[in-house]
């Protein structure tokens, strides 16, 4: 394909090298910075450079397994993003828990799918979402202003217009907002309350993966309180001063603490308990054990406070009463 092909289909995307990505591999370097594109592997970034659409400071990169320098300046030609899934409404039942003329607080279920995707067309909280807006009116839309994994449940909060969800967002991003989450983990923090202070960043080989670093990645600190412990479990209150992607999950993991039932940062813990019965419904538990308890924000139109807060879901509640937690 020629330059003019290329640019025809593409655009080109400028990068900086920066200390981080100082002696690393240029593949991995744009897995790190290409976040934004999930549906590109690291396969498809070794075709993309051998295939001559990458350069370094002006000149075609020779290889995947060249060596960075810091401030080298990278292009790539990146292929536009699929087109995004047309959504349908459909009359699902939702858990409101806070609604008014500007904003809507959801519990959303563990197991629920929040946005349509390939594998998830229909069924998912977006799809819900869109037939309770039914009758909002033309300039409403329902817009999320947090996330959730799939499997952690607990507050969702949804703006009605993009004004409402800048201002929802800003306001969360402020250190007078509380974003708190309840984990159930293994192990015993040896103190009853603490601060976790690591970046983190992808795994530079499996995009669905995060990890820890003290150098590299984006700044991640989530406070964290021992609420209860026993029988090999802890009750731990999560507290989070920035938002990155699975930080709680891979903050705990780092500390020794991974999170009951957790698929992809979770450790088979549950066969040092002593007690067969918890020890089992550790093994079989089926998700993570992390719930959003509570969401505290200005209100984006009086500017006063308001907290929302979700109870704490029977499986979860299931888990604590078998540790003999409160």
């Amino acid at each position: 394909m020629s330059a003019q092909d290329v640019s025809s289909v593409t655009r080109i995307r400028t990068l900086r090298a920066d200390r981080g990505d100082a002696r690393e591999r240029l593949d991995l370097v744009l897995v790190r910075h290409l976040a934004d594109r999930p549906e590109v592997s690291r396969s498809q970034i070794q075709a993309w450079i051998e295939g001559g659409r990458v350069k370094v400071n002006g000149a075609v990169a020779a290889k995947p397994s060249m060596r960075l320098a810091l401030g080298d300046e990278i292009e790539i030609a990146l292929p536009p993003p699929p087109p995004r899934l047309a959504m349908t409404a459909e009359e699902r039942p939702l858990s409101i828990l806070f609604e008014d003329e500007h904003l809507l607080a959801l519990d959303k279920p563990p197991g629920l799918v929040v946005h349509p995707s390939i594998g998830h067309r229909q069924g998912t909280l977006m799809n819900a979402l869109l037939w309770h807006a039914r009758e909002w009116g033309p300039d409403r839309r329902p817009g999320l202003v947090n996330r959730l994994d799939r499997d952690t449940s607990g507050v969702l909060l949804v703006a009605k217009t993009p004004a409402v969800h800048g201002i929802l967002a800003r306001h969360l991003r402020r250190r007078d907002a509380r974003k708190e989450y309840l984990a159930i983990a293994y192990g015993s923090p040896p103190t009853d309350q603490g601060r976790i202070d690591l970046k983190i960043l992808r795994h530079p080989a499996d995009r669905k993966r995060m990890i820890v670093s003290k150098t590299e990645g984006r700044d991640s600190v989530t406070l964290w309180e021992r609420l209860a412990e026993g029988k090999g479990l802890s009750l731990l209150r999560c507290r989070l001063l920035t938002g990155r992607t699975h930080q709680i999950r891979v903050h705990l993991k780092a500390r020794g603490w991974p999170i009951v039932g957790d698929p992809v940062y979770g450790e088979p813990r549950f066969k040092g308990i002593a007690d067969p019965g918890l020890a089992a419904l550790c093994k079989d538990f089926p998700r993570q054990a992390l719930h959003a308890r509570r969401l505290a924000f200005a209100h984006p139109a009086t500017g006063g406070p308001i907290e929302i807060m979700a109870p704490v879901p029977e499986d979860m509640e299931g888990l604590l009463a078998a540790a003999g937690l409160e």
